[in-house]
C-alpha cells in the first residue's frame, strides 16, 4: 500500500489549456503537469493551477479565469469544451478522460477571457420568446390551476435545462454565420406552453419562433440531444413545436 501511495504522490496530470487574455486577442496554448488525486474532476485541477500557476517547462503564468458554482453539474456556469467535447467541468472526472487533457472555451459564445464565455446570445433568445410566467406577483392570486400527471411528468424534465449553453455549442446550426435561436428555447416554449397559466402567451412564443432564426433554422442533426448533460429530450421537444408552429401558421392563414 505505501508504494502505491507513493506513485500516485508522483502521478501527474498533462493539461493543454486554450486561453486568451481580452476578447479581441489571439488565442494560444498553454501547457500544465497538476499533482494527481484520487477522484480528481477538471474544476479541482484548474483551481491546482489557479493555486500555483507554473507552467510544465517550470515558467510562471497568471492563473487561468474560468467560471463555476454550484459544483454539482446544476448551475451550468462551468460548461467548457474538453477533449473536443462541451461539457460540464465539475462532472469531468480526471480518471475517466484521456491524457493530455485538451480544455478550451465554447466557441459558438463569444470569448470574455480563458474559458469565461458570453452567454448573451442564449439570454437574448430566452427573452425572444418569453421563457417565463408573465403573472403579476405584487398580492396573492390563491394556487394556480393544477396541471395533469402525465403533463407534469414530461414539462419536469424540460425545467431541468440550466441555460449551460452546451446544446448550441454541439448544435453545427448555431454559429456566428446563423441567427438561429437553438434547442434550449425552443424546449422552453414547450415547456411554458405546457403551463396552464404560461399557455395564455402560448400565440406571442410561437409567433416568435416563425420569424428568422426560429424554429426553421434546426437541421435535424441531433447533436443537442446527445450531448446535454441533463438529458432533455430536446429533440422531442423540436418535433412538438414545429407541430405548433405549422397549426398556428394554418390557423393564421385561415383567420381563426
Amino acid at each position: 500500500m505505501a508504494e502505491t501511495a507513493t506513485a500516485t504522490a508522483k502521478r501527474t496530470v498533462k493539461f493543454i489549456i486554450t486561453r486568451r487574455e481580452t476578447p479581441d486577442s489571439a488565442p494560444y496554448t498553454e501547457e500544465f503537469d497538476i499533482p494527481y488525486r484520487p477522484n480528481m474532476n477538471v474544476i479541482s485541477a484548474l483551481m491546482e493551477i489557479q493555486r500555483n500557476p507554473v507552467k510544465a517547462d517550470g515558467t510562471k503564468t497568471t492563473p487561468v479565469v474560468w467560471e463555476s458554482n454550484c459544483l454539482e453539474e446544476v448551475c451550468g456556469a462551468c460548461s467548457m469544451v474538453i477533449n473536443g467535447k462541451p461539457r460540464q467541468a465539475c462532472s469531468a472526472l480526471i480518471d475517466n478522460l484521456e491524457q493530455p487533457i485538451r480544455v478550451a472555451p465554447m466557441t459558438t459564445f463569444p470569448v470574455v477571457r480563458d474559458l469565461v464565455i458570453n452567454r448573451e446570445r442564449m439570454f437574448n433568445a430566452l427573452k425572444r420568446v418569453k421563457a417565463w410566467i408573465p403573472i403579476d406577483g405584487t398580492y396573492d392570486l390563491g394556487p394556480g390551476p393544477r396541471m395533469a400527471e402525465s403533463k407534469r411528468q414530461w414539462a419536469y424534465e424540460l425545467s431541468k435545462c440550466m441555460t449551460c449553453g452546451v446544446c448550441l455549442e454541439a448544435c453545427p446550426n448555431v454559429n456566428d454565420r446563423s441567427s438561429f435561436i437553438g434547442p434550449a428555447p425552443i424546449s422552453q416554449v414547450r415547456l411554458f406552453n405546457a403551463h396552464p397559466t404560461g399557455e395564455m402567451n402560448a400565440h406571442e412564443r410561437l409567433e416568435a419562433l416563425m420569424t428568422d432564426g426560429g424554429i426553421e433554422g434546426c437541421g435535424n442533426s441531433q447533436n443537442c440531444v446527445r450531448s446535454c448533460p441533463k438529458g432533455i429530450p430536446l429533440t422531442t421537444s423540436i418535433a412538438a413545436i414545429n407541430k405548433d408552429t405549422t397549426k398556428h401558421m394554418f390557423k393564421r392563414w385561415l383567420g381563426m
